[in-house]
């Protein structure tokens, strides 16, 4: 399966009715994704003064959105997604004020971390829910690929946006008004999207035998998962490496600027690859993805000045969309059936995991060695995960093995090598 989408399979999928609702109350949901934990990050470390500090709040918000991201999933393919996201978009706001009151009433890190984490267990996981929402509304085929890379799509410019504007408002009187516009944004959005009818219709599918680990049983969906983890990993070290190499050259506010500079080229090249894909097959196109980002990632350690580490950002943002496109369009061959938003809530729990390992390691090098040496640590991780993921590629081949004979899987199996 080439997993290809060609530019009228996307106007389809937008115009497919009872879609056009979810995908606009979306929008405004996972706008703040990636801006909610930066803005936290931002936020503490202009009131601490430390970027160790308010890496680890911030991996601590990392690892909530993880664990929440695969227990709301299991919810929302059991009951349907309404009840539970509205149930996290209630405890989201509380978490939200409490924190805020914490970071200024100047809490210790042992009350912060805890407040973060359940800041990020409960963000409410809209992406999941429209994600899962294409294979009921759209038949397979190319229209139905069409949507899933256009969640893919959105999902990057969204992380890559995020941090932008996180860097501008930052630069507020008050630095929390990051946190706030984007709690604002995710509760009204997600809200919105829970109430839509086309959401509220959506009732569970029947799925005999699941298993403790749901959609994590089946081996081809854990090396999705180390493929996304790796993904994180690379892009951890980066978020944090460049606002403390724009903070080194005098200009703070530029660090959420320069990893928005990535935007340009990974929509571009990410929509030119949707059509285009390569490798074709999954197994392989999964670690060679992987591989090409942390090597580009290694770029970022050469640049002397922002103008030209903004412009080595251009170069490594064309393999970010690629990457959740493929993350995306592989949950289609490996996720056991009825649960699909479970199954992209693992692949949300493995970049977020990432993102929290390379936020904090990040973090404690730049303070301590210097943001060429978290660059390099960015490309490392990158190609070390590539080549675990090429070593489970038969895995990916095939598929879901739980609904294939044994004698077929093994010849799946040979002919993956």
């Amino acid at each position: 399966m080439s997993h290809s989408a060609r530019l009228a399979d996307y106007r389809a999928a937008l115009t497919t009715p009872g879609m056009r609702g979810p995908v606009i109350a979306a929008v405004l949901a996972r706008l703040p994704i990636a801006m909610v934990g930066l803005s936290l990050l931002l936020y503490v470390q202009r009131t601490t003064g430390s970027f160790a500090i308010a890496g680890l709040v911030s991996a601590g918000s990392l690892v909530g959105v993880a664990v929440g991201a695969v227990v709301q999933g299991r919810l929302m393919d059991r009951f349907g997604p309404t009840r539970p996201l509205l149930a996290v978009i209630a405890l989201f706001a509380v978490f939200v004020a409490v924190s805020i009151t914490a970071v200024e009433a100047h809490a210790p890190v042992a009350v912060l971390l805890p407040l973060a984490f359940g800041v990020g267990f409960t963000e409410p996981m809209v992406g999941s829910a429209s994600r899962a929402l294409w294979s009921r509304m759209v038949p397979p085929g190319s229209t139905r690929l069409a949507g899933y890379a256009y969640e893919a799509i959105s999902m990057e410019v969204f992380f890559i946006l995020g941090p932008g504007l996180s860097g501008i408002l930052v630069a507020a009187p008050w630095a929390g008004t990051g946190v706030v516009v984007g709690a604002v944004c995710m509760v009204v959005g997600g809200t919105w999207f829970a109430l839509n009818p086309t959401v509220r219709g959506v009732r569970p599918a029947a799925v005999t035998g699941r298993k403790l680990l749901g959609a994590l049983a089946s081996p081809g969906m854990r090396t999705v998962a180390l493929a996304a983890l790796g993904f994180g990993v690379t892009i951890g070290f980066i978020e944090v490496a460049v606002p403390a190499a724009a903070a080194n050259a005098g200009h703070v506010s530029l660090g959420g600027l320069l990893l928005s500079a990535w935007s340009i080229s990974s929509v571009v090249f990410g929509v030119l690859y949707a059509m285009r894909p390569f490798p074709k097959s999954m197994h392989l196109r999964l670690p060679a993805l992987l591989g090409g980002f942390g090597a580009l990632s290694l770029l970022l350690a050469v640049p002397t000045s922002l103008f030209w580490l903004g412009a080595a950002m251009l170069v490594v943002g064309t393999m970010v969309t690629p990457q959740a496109t493929t993350h995306s369009a592989a949950i289609e061959q490996v996720a056991p059936k009825g649960t699909a938003t479970e199954a992209f809530g693992w692949v949300v729990t493995a970049v977020t995991v990432g993102l929290a390992i390379g936020q904090s390691i990040s973090g404690y090098l730049v303070e301590h060695v210097g943001t060429p040496v978290a660059f390099l640590a960015a490309g490392g991780s990158g190609l070390f995960v590539a080549a675990l993921v090429w070593l489970f590629r038969g895995t990916v081949a095939a598929g879901v093995p739980a609904e294939v004979p044994a004698v077929r899987r093994e010849e799946m199996d040979l002919a993956s090598r």
